[in-house]
């Protein structure tokens, strides 16, 4: 939920078929044009249009709670992504998965300040979970429940510290305090660790710890490594996860992927509560001009539900469609 929160400046050059020393900025989205007699706009056009176009309204609405100062000056959506996703474990039921986050510079606010909207699991949104290393990454079927809209309003100092207050499902407020490390090691190697401090009524304080790094093999080829932790005052045992990817691109955003998961409770003994294992493997392209683009994923699963059964197997498909503005 986090405005930088993707898999990395490097794996993000890696899609777009080169190199690049800052995360690329969304396109922004032009001006409808007005169709001609007998011409009329494609769907996919309209439907980026449609929702931008509600973005922007709910910034211009929240803007003006600030002050009189008009939306056009200074005021913008940016990061704008609604994620489509359908994904069937053997083990989990068929999810249909609709994701949606923006943020929004308000001209009324101070200019360090941003406000931000989403359609999320809010659990991992709040815990500020990688998105590499979230549920859905698993193809593990998120309830309806988990799935709800967050707002508030973020405060961003030097792109180190950021600070969120921000309201979820049934307008239950939560806080974040995030920081960033980057160290960029030597050609080519990167290395971030991120620590996200939070409270909420549910899990009270907590905390989640990224260690991240990166390794650009070639000008199309990069591994990546990560690994995560969470505990709460709620919830002493540790969530830990981890995953090892390689990541090659046919340039064009045609990214092609395979990734190792592992995730518990725990410390990764023999006495962990549960854990899960997989591979997943991925194929990323444009199917309409740059900013909508499809994935497809394969992947396989070792699960441990609790410490009293047996490892199980299953296997995963899964397919989503993501409209950037």
């Amino acid at each position: 939920m986090f405005r930088s929160v993707h898999t990395g400046v490097l794996l993000l050059a890696l899609a777009g078929g080169q190199a690049a020393a800052a995360e690329p900025a969304i396109p922004a989205s032009p001006a409808a044009p007005e169709a001609s007699a007998g011409e009329s706009a494609s769907l996919p056009e309209t439907t980026r249009q449609s929702v931008r176009s509600a973005t922007e309204w709910v910034a211009r609405v929240v803007d003006g709670w600030f002050g009189d100062k008009p939306f056009e000056e200074g005021g913008k959506v940016s990061n704008g992504r609604l994620d489509i996703g359908l994904f069937k474990r053997q083990d989990q039921s068929l999810d249909l998965d609709v994701r949606l986050k923006a943020d929004f510079r308000l001209p009324n606010v101070e200019r360090s300040a941003y406000f931000f909207i989403g359609r999320d699991d809010q659990r991992e949104a709040i815990r500020d979970s990688p998105d590499e290393l979230q549920r859905q990454q698993q193809l593990l079927a998120i309830r309806p429940v988990e799935r709800s809209f967050l707002g508030g309003l973020g405060v961003s100092f030097r792109d180190l510290i950021d600070f969120r207050l921000g309201v979820g499902a049934g307008l239950q407020p939560y806080l974040q305090a995030r920081f960033d490390l980057p160290w960029v090691i030597g050609p080519g190697q990167r290395m971030d660790f991120r620590e996200t401090v939070f409270w909420t009524h549910e899990d009270r304080l907590g905390a989640t710890s990224v260690l991240s790094y990166q390794l650009e093999l070639t000008r199309t080829l990069a591994l990546k490594w990560q690994i995560a932790g969470t505990v709460t005052q709620e919830q002493r045992p540790l969530d830990w996860s981890g995953s090892l990817g390689a990541y090659r691109s046919f340039g064009g955003q045609r990214l092609l992927s395979l990734e190792a998961l592992i995730s518990g409770t725990g410390h990764g003994t023999p006495g962990v509560s549960s854990s899960d294992r997989g591979l997943l493997l991925k194929w990323q392209q444009p199917v309409y001009k740059d900013w909508l683009l499809a994935e497809f994923v394969g992947g396989h699963f070792w699960a441990r539900p609790d410490e009293a059964r047996a490892r199980e197997q299953a296997w995963a498909l899964g397919a989503s469609l993501k409209l950037r503005f």
